[in-house]
Order: C-alpha cells, then structure tokens, then sequence
C-alpha cells in the first residue's frame, strides 16, 4: 500500500479489488431507477448514445441519487463526533437536517445491498484502518434503527450510507464519489439502452398525467389581479 501509483511493479491489495468488485457489481444494474429511466426515455427518442449517457450521468448526479455517498459522507463530517448524535437526531425529527443514506424508494426494509457493502467496509478497514468516521456512523444506524420515529417511516440504511466511507478509506476524493458510482452503472445503462433501441414495439416514451387542478374558473379583470385580497373574497377564491 506504500507503493507509488506510478510504480511499474504496483500491485493493489486483493481484498481492496475485491471491495471495488464487489461495489462495482452492486452499483451496475438496479432496475428503472431515476436515471435508467432518464436513459430509456432518451433512447426513445433515438437520441445518440453519448447524448443518452450524458443525461444519464445528469439524473445520477443528484443528491437523491448518485450523490448520496457524498451526501452521506459530508453529513458524517458535519456531525463529528458520537455526542453530537443526540442532537442530530433531533433536529431530522423538527425537519432541521436530513438523515442521508437512509431510506428507499423500493426498500421498505434494510437494504440487502447495504449489509453486503457494511461487510466490504469492515474487510477494507482491516487492511488501511479504520475511518474516524465510521464509529459515528455506525452510531448513527444504531440509535436511528431504535428509535420509533425512524422505524415507523420505514427508514433504514441503503447501499449509499457505507459506500462513501469506504472510498474514503481508499483515498477517493469525496466530489469523486459520483464517477465510482457512474462507471459501474453505465453497465446497466448501456444494457437498457440498446434493449430498449431494438425493441420493435419502442415509442416515444409519454408519460400520462393526472390533471388535478381547477375543474373550473372564473375569468378575473386585469385591472383587479393586483388586488389579490379584494379579488380573493369578491370571487370566493381560496
């Protein structure tokens, strides 16, 4: 491990490549998720590949999805240490900060992905040591899996919430999370893209909407829409 990167004769660690494999693996496919979705659609409409890729990689980045690990991680550095959980815990239940790394759109219960990535992230830390940080987060799971607000909302660790500490360990800058997240995905994507390219019965995707809006309503003078007090009560607009 104190080789140069740049030494012919480097070799990495075989646990660590098994780690990368392992998280490679896990991050490669996940059914249509927000930007499997985004590459469908823009396969539809028989957009390039690189194009397709590219707005892909634009649905991944976000918080809510690619980005989590580093969310994750920038959550973790802010807590600092194990006493300031409490408190954290606190202020996600008054709606003061968000609890990142927990929950899922399809995983009502522990993400089976993230037990495997916790077990990768103790292997990794007994070859490069242990995160500081990792003992807040698993402080973190620990008080959150016990506590009644959380478990009601069904809110448990996803693959996210272990996968950043261990690229930290590794050495990963944190605003490079989001690329370790892409390059296995593009997998996924690629595999979608083609599918859905050759598909005989492909249109255009159109997504239907449910229009829940005013049924009906009345036509308000210009010269009382700068009043919208007056004209609130006089057309019983609410």
């Amino acid at each position: 491990m104190d080789s140069k990167p740049t030494d012919k004769d480097f070799k990495p660690h075989p646990a660590i490549v098994k780690a990368i494999d392992i998280l490679f693996v896990l991050h490669a496919e996940h059914e249509l998720n927000c930007s499997t979705a985004a590459i469908r659609h823009m396969s539809s409409s028989q957009s390039d590949v690189y194009t397709s890729l590219a707005g892909a990689i634009t649905a991944l980045y976000g918080p809510r999805h690619g980005g989590a690990n580093e969310a994750v991680l920038r959550m973790l550095d802010a807590i600092g240490t194990k006493e300031n959980i409490p408190q954290f815990i606190q202020d996600v239940k008054n709606r003061k900060k968000m609890l990142m790394g927990f929950g899922h759109r399809v995983y009502k219960s522990y993400d089976p992905r993230a037990k495997i990535v916790k077990r990768t992230a103790e292997e990794v830390f007994a070859i490069v040591g242990k995160e500081p940080i990792l003992e807040v987060a698993m402080e973190l799971e620990r008080i959150a899996l016990s506590d009644e607000f959380f478990i009601k909302r069904q809110l448990y660790p996803n693959v996210d919430f272990y996968s950043g500490i261990i690229y930290k360990a590794l050495g990963i800058p944190t605003d490079f999370f989001t690329v370790m997240f892409t390059i296995p995905r593009i997998a996924g994507w690629l595999a979608h893209w083609d599918e859905f390219l050759d598909d005989p019965d492909n249109k255009i995707v159109r997504p239907r909407q449910i229009y829940k809006g005013y049924a009906k309503r009345d036509f308000i003078p210009m010269d009382k829409r700068e009043k919208k007090a007056e004209y609130d009560l006089e057309y019983n607009i609410d």
